[in-house]
């Protein structure tokens, strides 16, 4: 009796301790297959990969520089809007200038000698039976260009001559000069005294008759005076050369004014 029991409890005790083996072993981390992931990974990946040098991966993968790059590329923006917005405050301010230089040549011009020679003595020089003096001044238009050295006249324009290019100078230059920057006083100043780049060759004048003056008037007509500059190009110091800039032309600059006595020897 007592050896049975003893082989009773000997089966039960190894019972308790395979079970409690496989209770332990199904808490241990069990193994994967990972045989499918790695077969779809595989297939999913670009083949050249596969083959590329360790040394490229770790090239395409370095990050170190990259600031650098990214700081080049902005400063270069950064240069060419500060430095454009430069050039365009300078192109508006050779805008302003040559409109100021054509306020003074208009101003010169009212009180000088005309560019076309006899234009002064055409109020004398219509005088005839059919316009007595005192009578309404007929219409004229004189235009004289300072690129050519040539007037053209449309209307009655007898007794005009050639161009005067002393008086095209005094217009340019100023009272008693033939250069820039030479003036000592407001009133010997002229056109590129203000704006240094004109020259007669881009001055335009032209007078034309409006309805003031009379035939016979001692003084001339008195023509509407209009001196215009064109074929003038802005300067660039930026953008000139590098994106074409420096074939562009300022727009034509115009301004009229009323003659006086259109005679440089007149009193002040």
């Amino acid at each position: 009796m007592r050896a049975l029991l003893w082989h009773e409890m000997r089966r039960v005790g190894k019972g308790a301790l395979l079970g409690l083996s496989a209770w332990a072993k199904s808490r241990l981390p069990q193994p994967v297959d990972t045989t499918g992931v790695n077969a779809l990974m595989a297939h999913a990946q670009p083949q050249g990969r596969r083959f590329c040098p360790p040394y490229v991966r770790l090239f395409l993968r370095d990050q170190r520089g990259a600031v650098l790059v990214e700081a080049t590329i902005m400063m270069t923006i950064v240069f060419i809007f500060v430095l454009g917005s430069i050039d365009f405050l300078f192109a508006f301010y050779q805008w302003n200038a040559a409109a100021k230089a054509v306020q003074i040549g208009a101003r010169i011009a009212a009180v000088s000698d005309p560019v076309a020679v006899g234009l002064n003595g055409l109020s004398r020089s219509v005088v005839s039976v059919n316009l007595p003096p005192g009578a309404g001044m007929p219409a004229f238009e004189v235009t004289c260009k300072g690129a050519t050295s040539s007037c053209t006249c449309v209307g009655l324009c007898t007794g005009l001559g050639d161009y005067n290019a002393q008086a095209m100078n005094t217009i340019v230059f100023g009272r008693g000069s033939r250069s820039c920057s030479d003036a000592t006083n407001f009133y010997n100043a002229g056109m590129c005294d203000v704006f240094s780049r004109i020259t007669p060759a881009n001055v335009v004048i032209t007078y034309a008759q409006t309805g003031l003056g009379y035939a016979g008037r001692p003084g001339g007509p008195v023509p509407t005076i209009t001196i215009a500059i064109r074929d003038l190009p802005f300067q660039f110091f930026f953008l000139g050369g590098r994106l074409g800039f420096d074939q562009k032309k300022m727009p034509e600059l115009a301004t009229s004014i009323t003659a006086e006595d259109m005679s440089s020897s007149a009193p002040l």
